[in-house]
Protein backbone atom coordinates (compact mmCIF):
# COMPACT_ATOMS: atom_id res chain seq x y z
CA UNK A 1 0.00 0.00 0.00
CA UNK A 2 1.58 3.34 -0.96
CA UNK A 3 2.48 5.87 1.72
CA UNK A 4 0.37 8.98 2.15
CA UNK A 5 1.95 11.96 0.45
CA UNK A 6 1.89 15.67 0.98
CA UNK A 7 0.98 18.05 -1.82
CA UNK A 8 4.64 18.01 -2.85
CA UNK A 9 4.56 14.23 -3.19
CA UNK A 10 6.73 13.51 -0.11
CA UNK A 11 5.51 11.00 2.49
CA UNK A 12 4.11 12.60 5.66
CA UNK A 13 6.10 12.12 8.87
CA UNK A 14 3.36 10.07 10.50
CA UNK A 15 3.51 7.55 7.64
CA UNK A 16 7.26 7.02 7.75
CA UNK A 17 8.18 3.90 9.76
CA UNK A 18 9.92 4.76 13.03
CA UNK A 19 13.12 2.93 12.02
CA UNK A 20 13.42 5.24 9.00
CA UNK A 21 12.86 8.49 10.87
CA UNK A 22 15.72 10.76 11.81
CA UNK A 23 17.85 9.45 14.67
CA UNK A 24 17.53 12.71 16.61
CA UNK A 25 13.77 12.09 16.92
CA UNK A 26 14.17 8.74 18.62
CA UNK A 27 15.10 9.93 22.15
CA UNK A 28 11.90 11.97 22.35
CA UNK A 29 9.87 9.05 21.01
CA UNK A 30 11.38 6.84 23.71
CA UNK A 31 10.75 9.43 26.43
CA UNK A 32 7.14 9.85 25.32
CA UNK A 33 6.67 6.08 25.45
CA UNK A 34 8.40 5.86 28.84
CA UNK A 35 6.34 8.52 30.61
CA UNK A 36 3.12 7.08 29.20
CA UNK A 37 4.02 3.61 30.48
CA UNK A 38 5.31 4.87 33.84
CA UNK A 39 2.00 6.67 34.28
CA UNK A 40 -0.07 3.65 33.25
CA UNK A 41 1.88 0.88 34.98
CA UNK A 42 4.30 2.44 37.48
CA UNK A 43 8.08 2.58 37.42
CA UNK A 44 8.75 -0.98 38.61
CA UNK A 45 6.28 -2.69 36.32
CA UNK A 46 7.59 -0.95 33.21
CA UNK A 47 10.43 -2.79 31.48
CA UNK A 48 12.89 -1.34 29.01
CA UNK A 49 11.50 -3.82 26.49
CA UNK A 50 8.03 -2.34 27.03
CA UNK A 51 9.32 1.15 26.34
CA UNK A 52 11.04 -0.02 23.18
CA UNK A 53 7.90 -1.78 21.96
CA UNK A 54 5.69 1.25 22.65
CA UNK A 55 8.14 3.46 20.71
CA UNK A 56 8.32 0.97 17.83
CA UNK A 57 12.03 0.29 18.33
CA UNK A 58 14.15 -2.65 19.41
CA UNK A 59 15.26 -3.06 23.03
CA UNK A 60 18.85 -2.65 21.89
CA UNK A 61 17.99 0.70 20.33
CA UNK A 62 16.93 2.03 23.73
CA UNK A 63 20.42 1.42 25.12
CA UNK A 64 21.94 3.48 22.33
CA UNK A 65 20.38 6.51 24.00
CA UNK A 66 19.76 5.59 27.66
CA UNK A 67 21.82 3.25 29.83
CA UNK A 68 18.99 2.37 32.24
CA UNK A 69 15.48 3.24 33.40
CA UNK A 70 17.03 5.71 35.85
CA UNK A 71 18.78 7.42 32.94
CA UNK A 72 15.38 7.66 31.24
CA UNK A 73 13.92 9.34 34.35
CA UNK A 74 16.85 11.77 34.38
CA UNK A 75 16.14 12.66 30.77
CA UNK A 76 12.42 13.04 31.48
CA UNK A 77 13.11 15.47 34.34
CA UNK A 78 15.55 17.41 32.19
CA UNK A 79 13.11 17.65 29.29
CA UNK A 80 10.10 18.51 31.43
CA UNK A 81 11.45 20.98 33.97
CA UNK A 82 15.25 21.18 33.81
CA UNK A 83 15.40 24.19 31.53
CA UNK A 84 12.58 25.90 33.39
CA UNK A 85 14.40 25.38 36.69
CA UNK A 86 17.58 26.95 35.31
CA UNK A 87 15.64 29.90 33.90
CA UNK A 88 13.75 30.52 37.14
CA UNK A 89 16.87 30.22 39.30
CA UNK A 90 18.75 32.72 37.10
CA UNK A 91 15.81 35.14 37.07
CA UNK A 92 15.36 35.00 40.84
CA UNK A 93 19.09 35.50 41.39
CA UNK A 94 19.14 38.65 39.26
CA UNK A 95 15.90 40.21 40.51
CA UNK A 96 15.86 43.13 42.96
CA UNK A 97 12.34 44.61 42.70
CA UNK A 98 8.91 43.88 44.13
CA UNK A 99 8.68 40.09 43.92
CA UNK A 100 4.90 39.91 43.62
CA UNK A 101 4.88 40.69 39.91
CA UNK A 102 7.73 38.23 39.32
CA UNK A 103 5.95 35.50 41.27
CA UNK A 104 2.83 36.08 39.19
CA UNK A 105 4.82 35.70 35.96
CA UNK A 106 6.59 32.61 37.27
CA UNK A 107 3.29 31.03 38.32
CA UNK A 108 1.77 31.71 34.91
CA UNK A 109 4.82 30.14 33.23
CA UNK A 110 4.62 27.07 35.47
CA UNK A 111 0.90 26.67 34.82
CA UNK A 112 1.49 26.85 31.07
CA UNK A 113 4.19 24.18 31.24
CA UNK A 114 2.17 21.89 33.49
CA UNK A 115 -0.80 22.12 31.17
CA UNK A 116 1.07 19.58 29.00
CA UNK A 117 0.03 16.19 30.47
CA UNK A 118 3.42 14.63 29.76
CA UNK A 119 5.20 17.48 31.55
CA UNK A 120 2.89 17.29 34.57
CA UNK A 121 3.30 13.51 34.61
CA UNK A 122 6.99 13.83 35.55
CA UNK A 123 6.65 15.54 38.97
CA UNK A 124 3.55 13.40 39.60
CA UNK A 125 5.62 10.29 38.94
CA UNK A 126 8.39 11.44 41.29
CA UNK A 127 5.87 12.20 44.07
CA UNK A 128 4.15 8.85 43.61
CA UNK A 129 7.34 6.77 43.50
CA UNK A 130 9.50 8.71 45.99
CA UNK A 131 8.63 6.54 49.00
CA UNK A 132 9.84 3.32 47.37
CA UNK A 133 12.45 4.88 45.07
CA UNK A 134 14.21 7.63 47.07
CA UNK A 135 16.79 7.95 44.31
CA UNK A 136 14.10 9.49 42.11
CA UNK A 137 13.33 12.10 44.76
CA UNK A 138 17.05 12.80 45.20
CA UNK A 139 17.44 13.21 41.44
CA UNK A 140 14.55 15.67 41.21
CA UNK A 141 15.80 17.60 44.24
CA UNK A 142 19.32 17.96 42.83
CA UNK A 143 18.17 19.02 39.36
CA UNK A 144 15.25 21.27 40.30
CA UNK A 145 14.64 22.07 43.96
CA UNK A 146 18.26 22.69 45.01
CA UNK A 147 18.56 25.26 42.22
CA UNK A 148 15.26 27.09 42.46
CA UNK A 149 14.50 27.20 46.19
CA UNK A 150 17.74 28.89 47.41
CA UNK A 151 17.50 31.50 44.63
CA UNK A 152 13.85 32.22 45.49
CA UNK A 153 14.65 32.44 49.20
CA UNK A 154 17.47 34.93 48.62
CA UNK A 155 15.28 37.00 46.28
CA UNK A 156 12.49 37.25 48.88
CA UNK A 157 14.99 38.15 51.60
CA UNK A 158 16.30 41.02 49.44
CA UNK A 159 12.74 42.19 48.84
CA UNK A 160 12.09 42.26 52.58
CA UNK A 161 15.28 44.23 53.23
CA UNK A 162 14.27 46.73 50.54
CA UNK A 163 10.78 47.12 52.01
CA UNK A 164 8.88 45.74 49.00
CA UNK A 165 7.11 43.08 51.10
CA UNK A 166 6.49 42.61 54.78
CA UNK A 167 9.16 40.85 56.78
CA UNK A 168 8.80 37.21 57.70
CA UNK A 169 10.96 34.09 57.46
CA UNK A 170 11.99 33.91 53.77
CA UNK A 171 12.49 30.14 53.81
CA UNK A 172 9.02 29.57 55.26
CA UNK A 173 7.64 32.06 52.77
CA UNK A 174 9.05 30.06 49.84
CA UNK A 175 7.26 26.98 51.18
CA UNK A 176 4.06 28.97 51.50
CA UNK A 177 4.41 30.18 47.92
CA UNK A 178 5.12 26.75 46.41
CA UNK A 179 3.12 24.61 48.82
CA UNK A 180 -0.42 25.18 47.51
CA UNK A 181 0.47 23.98 44.00
CA UNK A 182 2.14 20.84 45.37
CA UNK A 183 -0.78 20.14 47.72
CA UNK A 184 -3.31 20.79 44.97
CA UNK A 185 -1.68 18.12 42.80
CA UNK A 186 -1.33 15.70 45.73
CA UNK A 187 -4.98 16.07 46.71
CA UNK A 188 -6.04 15.27 43.18
CA UNK A 189 -3.45 12.63 42.33
CA UNK A 190 -3.05 10.74 45.62
CA UNK A 191 -6.31 11.29 47.48
CA UNK A 192 -8.68 11.77 44.51
CA UNK A 193 -10.00 14.99 46.07
CA UNK A 194 -10.79 17.04 42.98
CA UNK A 195 -12.76 20.31 42.70
CA UNK A 196 -16.11 20.03 40.91
CA UNK A 197 -14.67 21.88 37.89
CA UNK A 198 -11.71 19.51 37.63
CA UNK A 199 -8.11 20.05 38.64
CA UNK A 200 -8.23 23.66 37.36
CA UNK A 201 -4.60 24.53 38.13
CA UNK A 202 -5.17 27.97 36.60
CA UNK A 203 -7.96 28.66 39.09
CA UNK A 204 -5.77 27.55 42.00
CA UNK A 205 -2.92 29.79 40.90
CA UNK A 206 -5.20 32.82 40.39
CA UNK A 207 -6.65 32.38 43.88
CA UNK A 208 -3.22 31.89 45.42
CA UNK A 209 -1.77 34.95 43.70
CA UNK A 210 -4.64 37.13 44.92
CA UNK A 211 -3.97 36.05 48.50
CA UNK A 212 -0.21 36.47 48.10
CA UNK A 213 -0.56 39.96 46.68
CA UNK A 214 -2.59 41.08 49.69
CA UNK A 215 -0.66 39.10 52.27
CA UNK A 216 2.80 40.25 51.20
CA UNK A 217 1.93 43.95 51.06
CA UNK A 218 4.23 45.88 53.40
CA UNK A 219 2.63 47.24 56.54
CA UNK A 220 4.31 50.13 58.34
CA UNK A 221 3.53 48.81 61.80
CA UNK A 222 3.60 45.05 61.26
CA UNK A 223 6.54 42.69 61.42
CA UNK A 224 5.57 39.06 60.94
CA UNK A 225 8.87 37.63 62.19
CA UNK A 226 7.79 34.83 64.57
CA UNK A 227 8.23 35.57 68.24
CA UNK A 228 10.87 33.52 70.04
CA UNK A 229 8.94 33.74 73.33
CA UNK A 230 7.14 30.58 74.44
CA UNK A 231 3.39 30.37 73.93
CA UNK A 232 1.56 30.18 77.26
CA UNK A 233 -2.02 29.78 75.94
Amino acid sequence: MPQAETQTGAPTDCDVPKFRRRKDERPDELLDAAIDLFTENGFDRTRVADIAARAGLSKGAVYLYFSSKTAIIEALVERAVGGMADEMAATFAAYHGDPRSLLARAATHIEARLSDPRTLAVPKLVMREAATHPQLAALYRARVLDRVLPAATAMLARAMDAGFIRRTDPEMLVRCVAGPVVMHILLDEVFAVTPPQGRDLRGLIDTHLALLDAGLAPHPSTDLTPSKEPFHG
